[in-house]
């Protein structure tokens, strides 16, 4: 599978729940970048009687970039943040907002690994009471089939390994199985 592909699939998969906008060449190694919003409520009886209400963000900046080192992987991590950072709205129906800088790359250095593992980015907005921002990050090597996350990038984890690395199991018939 080569990085187009690899972009163009997770492009895909992320098209049925979020507002995908493909990047121009001028934004290099940015590939994609993806919004998600939602917004729930209770009320009692009517809607003027709101009991709470609260707003949820992601936003996904993908990359894609043929050998990643760490200096590249900086950049990029400054990038996402200070975009991302730029659009959170915190305010009393803030919930979160979760920034996520995926990497696709065909090699990867052993410190730009280390450096995105080690991302702990958070800020809560007073105290949470006005909700807070995490900052997710994965990396999924072509060559080598491999995916790596900081702590709170699993859920992203997820989507690339079943996207991107995910083998069909053949089905066996009973005959099949018994040989």
């Amino acid at each position: 599978m080569t990085r187009e592909d690899a972009v163009q699939r997770l492009c895909e998969i992320y098209q049925s729940t979020f507002d995908v906008q493909l990047c121009g060449e001028d934004e290099l190694p940015l590939a994609a970048q993806m919004d998600f919003y939602a917004y729930s409520s209770k009320y009692v009886l009517s809607k003027k009687a709101k009991l709470w209400e609260a707003n949820s963000f992601e936003y996904v900046y993908l990359f894609s970039v043929p050998h990643l080192t760490k200096e590249i992987y900086d950049a990029c991590e400054k990038l996402a943040y200070d975009k991302g950072m730029a659009r959170v709205k915190p305010g009393p129906n803030h919930m979160y907002t979760y920034i996520t800088a995926l990497f696709v790359c065909d090699s990867c250095d052993e410190e730009a690994r280390k450096a995105l593992k080690r991302c702990k980015l958070y800020k809560s907005f007073r105290m949470s009471y006005w909700g807070w921002m995490d900052f997710h990050t994965a990396l999924a090597v072509l060559s080598e089939e491999s995916v790596s996350t900081n702590r709170s990038g699993h859920s992203a984890a997820q989507v690339l390994n079943r996207g991107l690395f995910h083998k069909q199991k053949k089905k066996l018939f009973r005959k099949e199985r018994a040989l």
